[in-house]
């Protein structure tokens, strides 16, 4: 409950007040009754009128406090917040190549644990469209821009290997989210590039991609996936079925860092879970959502609770006659 005006409460403690006065008022008017003797008093009993002059007065008494209440315009209302973001808009591209099945962070290969930790960086996000896309010998978009983050991380979570022709697109991969950014109206946009090889594949170069984006203003950053020197691989063997062998990884780290350099970004090395995770956590703080709110309140007007029965009691006074209750029986 809400008051509009509590000033009008000041006037209540002149409540008791009255209630003093009337209380002396009626024992002055006994003691001004003279009678010649105290036996012309035997048998006699109050008039109904007496009686009813006293409710009088708590009915007018309670109006009196009804009326103050009133004049106070007690009010009810909700408060609705209004939250005003400067939204970012991030697209993921993932690298989904046939080296991303390196089983260099055990117990699983690249692209299992780049999948958990995109999934977990998604369900972190607050008042932010997030995108996805995949690739390898070419890109393509799994999901444009959206708020709706668990549609996304379905998709994230159906996305495998092999979809699409082997190879490493980096600078076509860049291109297609740019292209989803480029009819972005958010305050920041944001690309975030997992791969672990060197651009062998498409029409685009990384370093025109990375021009691209800055006359787009869009920040990339880059994460070298894999471990160092050389990595696990699975391969299906006709003889002994599934075996391993060890290849060497090679990664253009200094492609990554000039792309994200270039754009305002920062490259990241990720050679395990742990440091994938801390990388992907610190992208989130430098991204950080501008949150601001703002506080409307709605309220509907309560005083008429007050003042109709106020007025009732008044008019039941006033019907009922005042002036015959005020004269003594």
């Amino acid at each position: 409950m809400h008051l509009q005006n509590p000033e009008f409460l000041l006037l209540l403690p002149l409540i008791p007040l009255v209630i003093w006065r009337y209380i002396k008022l009626q024992r002055s008017r006994l003691r001004g009754l003279q009678f010649s003797s105290a036996m012309a008093l035997e048998g006699v009993r109050p008039s109904w009128t007496v009686h009813a002059r006293h409710v009088l007065f708590v009915s007018n008494t309670v109006a009196l406090a009804l009326t103050i209440t009133a004049l106070a315009r007690p009010q009810k209302g909700t408060e609705i917040e209004e939250v005003l973001t400067e939204g970012i808009d991030i697209i993921m591209a993932l690298d989904a190549s046939g080296s991303m099945a390196a089983e260099d962070f055990e117990p699983h290969n690249r692209f299992f644990v780049a999948k958990s930790v995109i999934s977990t960086f998604i369900e972190g996000l607050r008042h932010d469209r997030a995108g996805l896309v995949v690739f390898a010998g070419k890109a393509l978009t799994r999901c444009p821009p959206t708020l709706d983050y668990g549609a996304l991380r379905n998709v994230l979570e159906e996305t495998r290997l092999g979809e699409i022709e082997d190879g490493t697109a980096i600078g076509n991969a860049l291109a297609c989210c740019l292209n989803r950014l480029r009819v972005s109206t958010a305050k920041s946009k944001v690309v975030i590039l997992v791969t672990d090889g060197v651009n062998n594949r498409g029409e685009i170069q990384p370093a025109d991609a990375a021009l691209m984006a800055q006359l787009l203003g869009a920040r990339i950053y880059t994460v070298g996936i894999g471990s160092s020197g050389t990595a696990r691989f699975p391969i299906q063997d006709p003889v002994y079925g599934r075996t391993y062998v060890d290849m060497q990884v090679e990664i253009d780290e200094e492609s990554l860092r000039n792309i994200a350099e270039s754009t305002g970004g920062i490259y990241y090395r990720a050679t395990d879970r742990p440091s994938l995770e801390k990388i992907f956590a610190e992208i989130g703080r430098l991204e950080t959502t501008e949150i601001r709110s703002r506080v409307h309140r709605r309220y509907s007007e309560r005083f008429h609770y007050f003042l109709l029965p106020a007025l009732g009691l008044v008019l039941l006074g006033t019907l009922t006659g005042y002036s015959r209750f005020s004269r003594i029986p």
